[in-house]
């Protein structure tokens, strides 16, 4: 039985298990299984590979999409340029593991976002500075979109600290994404902190939760006329592109 999962801290929130075990009763993939290993320290991610020396693959959930770096063998392209990795191949040749980091959450973005561009969609505004806004922030640029980046503490000049969010800039930020985990179950009432009055019908607010379906964030932006659209297609999509990886040469 091959054996897949999803590392992170907490894993309550998780629709992967879900996801995977439906895959593969609806494909009649029956050499397969996809497991949770919440790791409250990423350092027990060694013992993890050692114990279970039948995993394949993994995925990377937050906190650990960056920390998990030191851990691997090698990066591909994307992953290496990103600085952020949220699937890992393994590989065993020769009596070797050999552990591959990827990014899928930046192709399943790009896939996503195209879908929903017009041309009045030429600034970006990212809430969050994470392993997940990396992915997006490489993507933007690869579509020629500038992006900012909301923190509590810049770091660097494309950063903006969230209080300095005023009218004008939220109105020249056609684009809104939340890559937080402010709003995910099970604290639901939490959102970040912009001035949500001065959206209008041009924005578009992406959030990366999926659960709830609706977060606050959403519900601000649905109240003033944007387009508002939550994570769950993104994450399928890049959970799709992993299984690829995962299998590819590798059956």
């Amino acid at each position: 039985m091959k054996k897949y999962g999803l590392i992170g801290y907490p894993l309550s929130h998780s629709f992967s298990e879900k996801y995977f075990s439906e895959k593969f009763k609806n494909e009649n993939i029956k050499d397969s299984v996809y497991k949770l290993f919440p790791l409250e320290d990423i350092g027990s991610f060694p013992e993890l590979i050692k114990k279970n020396p039948d995993i394949e693959g993994l995925n990377v959930t937050i906190p650990y999409k960056e920390r998990i770096i030191k851990y691997l063998d090698e990066l591909d392209m994307d992953a290496r340029m990103i600085g952020a990795v949220n699937t890992i191949k393994i590989v065993k040749k020769s009596g070797k593991t050999k552990l591959i980091g990827y990014n899928t959450d930046a192709k399943a973005f790009e896939i996503f976002l195209k879908n929903f561009l017009k041309q009045r969609h030429n600034k970006a505004l990212l809430l969050g500075s994470g392993g997940s806004s990396k992915a997006i922030q490489f993507v933007l640029k690869k579509l020629g979109i500038p992006c900012t980046v909301a923190t509590r503490r810049p770091l660097k000049a494309q950063h903006v600290v969230y209080w300095a969010i005023t009218k004008s800039f939220i109105e020249s930020y056609q684009i809104i994404i939340n890559t937080t985990p402010l709003g995910m179950f099970p604290d639901i009432e939490k959102f970040p902190d912009i001035p949500y009055k001065f959206l209008n019908s041009e924005h578009i607010l992406f959030d990366l939760i999926y659960n709830p379906q609706e977060t606050h964030f959403l519900k601000k932006g649905k109240e003033k006329g944007c387009i508002t659209i939550n994570g769950l297609k993104i994450l399928e999509l890049q959970a799709d592109l992993s299984w690829k990886l995962w299998r590819l040469n590798n059956n």
